[in-house]
């Protein structure tokens, strides 16, 4: 699927995340849809404490309980909810992981799970509260999507969209305002990936804060001739593997960029697939397996080799061995 790319998308000013995901649980509440928020005494945070006076039977404060908060969640969807559950990334991934498998995912119930501040977004929250091992340790489950946002126009089009889909979904969700990639007039389908920009030499697939580096790459190569495509895989799980041959077949060299661990990630399931079914030269820009830090995004972005520079660095090493 074609993108349709922000004009003069560096400049735009867009709302904080956490406001476009409280707008987005009060419009399908006030739509009627049977949506339930919990959260785990991240409301502030997350951005729908004001929400939890206004509809009080379906917006829940749970404490600091996460595996509870997902059974609670869980039982819901038994019943004909649609829960949406947030706390941090880094407590979805590790204190819930047994509830998600067990309650949410082994009991095919629909439940939407929201992990905020994925990798270095975490920034100042420090580094137990940096979730680099979310992907790894939730995609190894049968049966759930895994979504990367990349900003607020992909989360407000998916939002209502992961409502409407039944079944277990783990959402990467930064909490405050990240770079524009997207028109308002894009639109989305889960499970199929969006090229965003041709090119004949390589090709970047990149999913969340990355998409935005991937693009900077790409622009930062063009001015040496390089001709990168630039692929938004913002569905993890189930992989857009279309994507991934056409890009192995028609460019043959790859280059994945992610906000997550070396280990277990985006570039971990492109790989596996490439190794299967079409090996090509491919090269990775993740966390190289460190635990987190503290510090600003743009500083952690740089420290861990996460920004376009990174990027441009390993597309011409990924050409070296074309």
């Amino acid at each position: 699927m074609a993108g349709v790319l922000a004009q003069n998308r560096k400049e735009i000013k867009d709302p904080e995340m956490r406001a476009v995901y409280a707008d987005s649980i009060e419009r399908m509440i006030v739509e009627g849809k049977n949506i339930v928020a919990l959260d785990a005494d991240l409301m502030r945070a997350i951005g729908t404490y004001p929400l939890w006076g206004k509809y009080p039977e379906q917006v829940i404060e749970c404490g600091i309980a996460e595996a509870n908060m997902v059974g609670v969640a869980a039982g819901l969807s038994s019943e004909g909810f649609v829960p949406f559950v947030h706390t941090f990334g880094c407590f979805a991934a590790r204190r819930a992981l047994d509830q998600i498998f067990m309650s949410c995912a082994y009991a095919r119930q629909n439940v939407k799970i929201l992990g905020s501040d994925p990798g270095v977004v975490a920034a100042l929250n420090g580094g137990t509260h940096t979730p680099n091992e979310d992907i790894a340790a939730l995609r190894a489950i049968p049966e759930i999507t895994i979504v990367d946002i990349c900003d607020a126009v992909m989360a407000a089009k998916l939002l209502p969209q992961i409502a409407d889909t039944y079944g277990t979904f783990f959402i990467r969700y930064p909490r405050a305002s990240i770079p524009r990639v997207y028109d308002e007039s894009a639109e989305f389908t889960l499970g199929q990936s969006v090229q965003l920009r041709e090119g004949k030499d390589l090709t970047i697939i990149a999913s969340g804060i990355e998409v935005s580096e991937a693009l900077d790459a790409a622009e930062a190569l063009a001015q040496e001739g390089i001709e990168a495509r630039v692929v938004d895989m913002f569905t993890i799980k189930p992989l857009d593997v279309g994507a991934v041959a056409a890009a192995a077949r028609d460019t043959g060299a790859i280059v994945t960029a992610e906000n997550h661990s070396r280990n277990g990630g985006l570039g971990s399931a492109v790989a596996e697939y490439l190794a299967e079914h079409s090996p090509v030269p491919m090269e990775r820009v993740a966390n190289q397996d460190r635990f987190g830090d503290v510090g600003s995004l743009r500083y952690l972005m740089d420290e861990y080799g996460l920004s376009a520079g990174f990027i441009v660095e390993k597309a011409k090493k990924v050409l070296s061995r074309k």
